[in-house]
């Protein structure tokens, strides 16, 4: 689901899904990206892209349940050194750091799956050598060497 649905804001804050036909909710836009669509809002007098704007509305009504989005001193940062540093650093590193994260993450999930249908713990994979804190992975000890 990685098409793009073009999307219209209007004045009066609807936004309306223009692939469907009918009116949606931020919460409708969330659940869309969630799934791994993309959306793009375009204001509906000017047609100016206003993706970005409702993308952060998103966000910032979702940490306003929470209570929480980012840290206190990271806010402070945003605020004391304004766009031009952080545009650079979101558009180059961010995105690529959070994509590799959850490439890795999916990578050791899969392999302690493995670990687990094999019958191994966690403790097991210790005593043979797996180190968790190595992210090259290790090579297991044979029983036959602990012996010697």
């Amino acid at each position: 689901m990685s098409a793009e649905t073009v999307y219209k804001k209007y004045a009066n804050r609807r936004i309306y899904d223009t692939a469907a036909s009918r009116y949606v909710t931020l919460g409708d836009l969330a659940d869309r990206v969630r799934r791994g669509g993309h959306v793009k809002v375009l204001d509906a007098k000017t047609n100016e892209d206003v993706t970005a704007y409702i993308l952060t509305q998103i966000l910032m009504e979702e940490a306003k349940n929470r209570n929480i989005l980012l840290p206190a001193p990271l806010l402070h940062s945003i605020i004391r050194y304004g766009d031009n540093l952080l545009i650079e650093f979101f558009d180059k590193y961010l995105q690529h750091i959070i994509h590799n994260y959850l490439a890795y993450k999916r990578t050791m999930d899969e392999q302690f799956q493995q670990w687990i249908e094999m019958g191994m713990g966690l403790s097991e994979m210790t005593r043979r050598g797996f180190d968790p804190l190595n992210p090259f992975g290790t090579v297991f000890k044979d029983s036959d060497e602990d012996a010697e």
